[in-house]
């Protein structure tokens, strides 16, 4: 009974996991597409109109960058959410010590880092792109990272350990069994 419900569980998870990977694309498509409608909906900004910048006076082929360039952080982390999902359809299966279940939760840390990295990254590309159209001197290059990408990184590397752990744990699970 109780495997059961453990099994429900991660597989509603697993559909959560990737409701939540198409509603963060998805959101962060519109925020550029629909910047005044989202915000007044969520407290959501994307990083144009967090630099002041009128997203409707953006020419077709800046917009697109922009969207290009604050997606490919979100894919890196639509990754890591993806391995996830792959996880919770492993514990549904009832794969909890194998070493494919430990192989998707290290890929889920490793999705994580990438994604702070490639934020780190991207923003202050994304912010030359929105200001690249200014004359010199109004140009922006913003730069930041925060304690949140800190906390994140930071958990990113105790995810990757624990599935280092639990990739361990299964290949001596293995061994012991072949003795029995």
């Amino acid at each position: 009974m109780k495997q059961d419900r453990i099994a429900q569980t991660s597989q509603r998870m697993a559909s959560l996991t990737m409701l939540l990977l198409v509603a963060i694309l998805v959101f962060n498509i519109g925020g550029w597409l629909f910047p005044d409608t989202l915000s007044q909906v969520l407290d959501f900004s994307n990083a144009g109109t967090k630099l002041g910048i009128d997203i409707s006076t953006l020419p077709p082929w800046q917009l697109l960058g922009a969207i290009v360039l604050t997606n490919i952080p979100l894919l890196a982390l639509g990754y890591g959410l993806f391995q996830l999902r792959a996880l919770f359809r492993r514990y549904a299966l009832g794969e909890y010590f194998s070493p494919a279940a430990a192989i998707h939760l290290g890929r889920v840390g490793h999705g994580i880092a990438w994604w702070v990295l490639l934020d780190f990254l991207c923003g202050p590309l994304s912010s030359v792109w929105l200001t690249i159209t200014r004359p010199a001197g109004q140009r922006l290059l913003n730069i930041g990272f925060d304690s949140n990408a800190i906390v994140a990184l930071f958990m990113a590397a105790c995810i990757t350990v624990i599935a280092r752990i639990l990739q361990r744990a299964s290949e001596v699970d293995a061994e012991n069994r072949q003795f029995v």
